[in-house]
């Protein structure tokens, strides 16, 4: 299923220069990180709230628009899905309580 995380990042690459008048990765792009940082939010508030209400096709479609915002924020920054997975992989097979434990010792 990575396939359509690597297919979909090559597509906002693809249109994050492209003309924020055709398309909506663009036009993200244009207004800047604030923006998408705002539609992120608005993204997870939904998320959340499609999980209290019990709706499992409304929990999937929100978290995909969470994950595409997502998605979006890191193309922005110039990273990547391959980012994050790289990261997950690192925590693999180690406590949530160890992970938190390394990160407050930084």
């Amino acid at each position: 299923m990575s396939d359509i995380l690597k297919q979909l990042a090559e597509v906002l690459e693809e249109r994050k220069n492209a003309d924020p008048e055709s398309s909506y990765v663009a036009k993200l792009h244009s207004k800047g990180l604030d923006a998408i940082l705002k539609k992120i939010g608005e993204e997870a508030t939904e998320t959340v709230m499609a999980a209290k209400d019990g709706h499992v096709d409304k929990i999937i479609y929100e978290t995909a628009d969470l994950w595409f915002h997502t998605m979006v924020m890191l193309s922005h920054k110039g990273l990547s899905h391959e980012d994050v997975l790289s990261e997950l992989a690192r925590r693999f097979g180690m406590s949530g309580l160890e992970e938190k434990a390394n990160r407050t010792e930084k």
